[in-house]
């Protein structure tokens, strides 16, 4: 397929740092999510004190 000593695509599907690289923006996206919408609730419940 590829000659000795070449480099593989980083985007050929079946590369395991790419693998990697999708979960952490998976988890990152995850995390970033779940972080808004606490500030969102904890916005909401200061100002229904008010």
């Amino acid at each position: 397929m590829w000659p000795p000593g070449s480099e593989v695509s980083s985007t050929c599907p079946f590369n395991p740092n790419l693998f990697q690289e999708l979960t952490m923006a998976d988890v990152a996206f995850v995390v970033t999510t779940i972080a808004v919408f606490a500030l969102v609730a904890f916005i909401a419940k200061g100002v229904s004190k008010l």
